[in-house]
């Protein structure tokens, strides 16, 4: 996902990336960042950002009960000129109101139009070739190849997509370098031997996965 940004970015789609607070900075987040509020949007998978929402709304209460929040906010989505958002049965009383005010704000700033124009922009950058192109490589076919001999693995290359990662690692394999699929702090990882560093990453350059 984040090389179909970057790619619908360079083709001029006004993205601005946040930077992780860690030494190394870049835009993939660690869970420090989201405590200290390093960017103002964090995107995440379904499943992560239930878990995060819980999380930061009813930690205070051991997680039967959100205290603390504006709910999960308005849905959006192409043609969709409504602004419906979302609560639950968990949700407090101050979450409610908080939610109320959140969507009445949502009301008075034209959030469709403001949607149906990011939706625009995105589609002039490329957005619909992009969502094309993870159909397709989810669908492919994975290749039958074996595994090159195990090496130790000390060094990591990052920015994979995980729908890419089992694909990216066989790639690898093809090359007679031996690779593994794991998940560090700040995602999906591809682990290697260090003196295969090097050519990994010109393979998968060379083969579109970074």
């Amino acid at each position: 996902m984040l090389r179909a940004l970057n790619r619908m970015a360079e083709k001029g789609y006004p993205l601005n990336l946040g930077q992780s607070v860690r030494g190394d900075g870049g835009s993939l987040l660690r869970g420090n960042d989201l405590l200290c509020g390093a960017v103002d949007v964090c995107v995440a998978d379904t499943l992560t950002g239930n878990v995060l929402m819980k999380v930061f709304s009813a930690f205070t209460s051991g997680g039967s009960y959100e205290t603390s929040g504006w709910g999960y906010g308005p849905s959006v989505g192409e043609g969709w000129d409504k602004v419906v958002s979302i609560v639950s049965r968990a949700s407090g009383a101050p979450v409610i109101a908080n939610a109320l005010a959140y969507t009445a704000a949502a009301v008075r700033g034209r959030l469709p139009a403001v949607v149906a124009e990011e939706i625009r922009l995105a589609k002039a950058a490329g957005m619909d070739d992009e969502l094309a192109a993870f159909s397709k490589a989810a669908a492919a076919p994975q290749d039958e190849v074996q595994a090159p001999p195990a090496v130790p693995t000390d060094e990591e290359i990052h920015g994979i997509d995980v729908l890419d990662l089992e694909l990216a690692v066989r790639c690898l394999w093809k090359e007679n370098i031996y690779a593994e699929a794991a998940m560090g702090c700040t995602g999906p990882v591809v682990k290697l031997a260090g003196s295969s560093l090097d050519k990994a990453r010109a393979v998968l350059t060379a083969s579109g996965y970074l």
